[in-house]
């Protein structure tokens, strides 16, 4: 994993002036902190940057070499994919905010009669579907959630790293899992979320133990 230009820039400023809050960083590249978030996360999860609450990010000392990049590289999805969680696409709203709740997920993946991925629902689908409606019960998830080909998807063999760059790059919380069993008909088999990144990296940053997977 190369560094951008921009990491590299953040670096320098980190060195020069750290501990130094994330605003100060953005503002002295001109930008949003919002835009800088996935950046800082990265060079924090890899081990370049450390953070401490109320005092900013600071410089570790480490090196490229220190930094087991080439383990990030080669983990593949399916070392770390979780139980999906599925509901119907005739199941009712209310069905699927309980369901979300009690497996304590912020998506659940949609499938049809055949089992296969039908559409996504998120946190926000439900609140907004909750609001001023009177009748979740009887409101099917086929009405609010997003639906196939608009879905981003994953596979068990895709490398860990391009799966985190993929919900970056959609702002998403959340990819399914697929086998593309016939002509993107797709049967979901797991799960990967921000969690699970999260979870992947810092501990193969932080511990000289192997890695185990996001199984919960």
């Amino acid at each position: 994993m190369e560094l951008t230009d921009r990491q590299e820039r953040i670096l320098e400023i980190v060195k020069d002036e750290g501990p130094i809050t994330g605003e100060q960083i953005a503002d002295h590249l001109s930008l949003t902190r919002a835009t800088l978030r996935p950046d800082l996360a990265i060079l924090t999860m890899v081990g370049f940057l450390g953070a401490r609450p109320r005092v900013g990010y600071y410089f570790t000392g480490k090196t490229g070499a220190e930094v087991p990049l080439t383990e990030i590289k080669e983990r593949k999805v399916g070392e770390y994919q979780s139980i999906p969680v599925v509901v119907g696409e005739s199941d009712s709203v209310y069905d699927a905010i309980s369901a979300m709740f009690l497996e304590d997920v912020g998506t659940l993946f949609v499938v049809d009669h055949a089992s296969r991925l039908a559409g996504v629902l998120s946190r926000k689908d439900l609140l907004r579907a909750s609001i001023g409606k009177q009748d979740l019960e009887s409101m099917p998830v086929s009405i609010i959630m997003t639906r196939m080909p608009n879905i981003t998807v994953c596979t068990k063999d895709d490398l860990l790293i391009e799966a985190a760059s993929l919900l970056i790059e959609r702002q998403i919380d959340a990819l399914p899992v697929v086998n593309d069993k016939d002509n993107h008909q797709y049967e979901v088999v797991g799960r990967v979320t921000k969690t699970t990144m999260t979870k992947a990296l810092v501990d193969l940053v932080q511990s000289e133990r192997p890695l185990g997977g996001d199984r919960s």
